[in-house]
């Protein structure tokens, strides 16, 4: 197993964040060896270095610790193009009507799919991909706690989640979202070791925790141009007043919007060759 992951990897080098972190440490551990009374304030270095690593782990759209797709490429932005994104499905009350409405309007979407849930809802996972959307890796688990992982933990979530999409679509899963986008410096090299690429959004609507469709469109529609990620969710989703899970009013409503300015939505994949 682990000669077949290497095999399928990429070459990772240390991003920015982490380059700058190991200088830091070993500067500061010359300084104190220099001079012991700077102990302190190499410490604090130190300390202060750690704070920014995990600030920029709880930010989803950082590239401080590695690449992450916030924005299609500039030839999918020339093409007009847009990227529906939906997660923690597949749901079997919302999925099958998501697809609907996207059959309805020709539109195509990436899901970014739940390995235990996939597993659990086969046919389902199966018929997202057969009707052209791009079934994408979500974690296994989904757990809170995720971006507390360490090597072998997000080794192992993400191993499970591209075994699992790739038994039931037949397609390898190209990209990864971290579970609520929060992640630490352990998971880059895990990703390229995958040759996983991390996306994260150019703009969500908080429709997990907003039950009022039209604040949720506001938020994907505002300032909306060729080239953004656009994140929803199928799973977990919040109810408006009548029970109705936010998508499904959403997204009638954005489609409209899209056609209106002619905006075509695609698949990360096929918007990143």
């Amino acid at each position: 197993m682990s000669e077949n992951r290497q095999e399928q990897g990429r070459p990772w080098s240390p991003p920015i964040g982490i380059r700058a972190s190991a200088a830091l440490h070993a500067a500061a551990a010359g300084a104190a060896l220099w001079r012991p009374e700077l102990w302190p304030w190499a410490l604090g270095g130190i300390a202060g270095n750690h704070a920014l690593l995990t600030a920029a782990g709880l930010w989803p759209r950082s590239r401080v610790l590695g690449p992450n797709l916030t924005r299609l490429p500039a030839a999918a932005e020339v093409r007009r193009e847009v990227a529906i994104t939906i997660d923690d499905g597949p749901d079997p009350e919302v999925t099958p009507r998501v697809l609907e409405l996207l059959d309805k309007w020709g539109a195509k979407a990436t899901f970014f799919c739940i390995g235990r849930k996939a597993l659990q809802q086969r046919a389902l996972c199966a018929e997202i991909a057969a009707r052209g959307h791009a079934v994408e890796n979500h974690s296994y688990h989904h757990r809170h706690t995720f971006s507390l992982s360490g090597l072998q933990g997000f080794e192992r979530e993400l191993w499970l989640a591209q075994d699992a999409l790739a038994g039931i679509t037949g397609v390898r899963p190209q990209f990864f979202r971290a579970p609520a986008g929060l992640r630490n410096p352990m998971l880059d090299p895990v990703l390229a070791r995958l040759d996983l690429s991390l996306a994260s959004w150019t703009r969500r609507g908080f429709d997990t925790r907003r039950n009022r469709p039209e604040r949720v469109l506001a938020s994907l529609t505002r300032g909306l141009r060729a080239g953004d990620i656009l994140l929803l969710h199928d799973g977990n989703a919040a109810r408006t007043a009548g029970g109705v899970p936010v998508i499904l009013e959403v997204l009638p409503r954005l489609l409209d919007v899209l056609e209106a300015r002619q905006l075509h939505p695609v698949t990360l994949r096929d918007a990143c060759p």
